[in-house]
């Protein structure tokens, strides 16, 4: 029980910090007309190896951000990263249609990435790697591709 206590209230003294990668404003045809709604893709991490992608639809934007960083916070993902902050070896992850390849890079290369890709890898911590989406450019599935590429990682 203490643990469990200890464990929580190590989880609440870490700082998170959170980018909006993409709001998008989004319509539901409905018997009276159209409802509109607001979609937000948030990535939450703490810059030493935690990160999560978290979705939320609300009807106004202050509350589909909240709602995806607590979603962020649900799906947190543990990262080994090497000494020279980079991955331990080379990886792919898939999710819908996007193809996600990351590769580690030497130290001083920086984050080779685009889109939502860049921002996962740079809120986990991850300052030299190499990367290439395939497939897709939607932004959700490559960041939900480069979360199941970073939890295949191993030791």
């Amino acid at each position: 029980m203490l643990a469990r206590k200890n464990a929580v209230q190590n989880q609440k003294d870490i700082q998170w910090q959170e980018k909006v990668v993409e709001v998008s404003r989004v319509t539901k045809v409905v018997k009276g007309g159209k409802k509109m709604s607001f979609r937000a893709l948030i990535v939450v991490g703490n810059e030493k190896g935690q990160v999560g992608v978290g979705v939320g639809k609300a009807t106004d934007v202050v509350n589909a951000v909240k709602k995806a960083v607590a979603d962020a916070k649900r799906h947190l993902v543990l990262i080994p990263i090497t000494k020279d902050l980079s991955i331990p070896h080379v990886v792919n992850g898939r999710a819908g249609a996007a193809r996600v390849f990351i590769s580690p890079s030497i130290a001083g290369s920086g984050v080779k990435a685009g889109g939502s890709i860049r921002t996962v890898l740079e809120l986990a911590g991850i300052q030299n790697i190499l990367s290439k989406q395939m497939g897709s450019s939607n932004l959700l599935n490559n960041a939900r591709a480069t979360i199941n590429a970073l939890g295949n990682l191993r030791n």
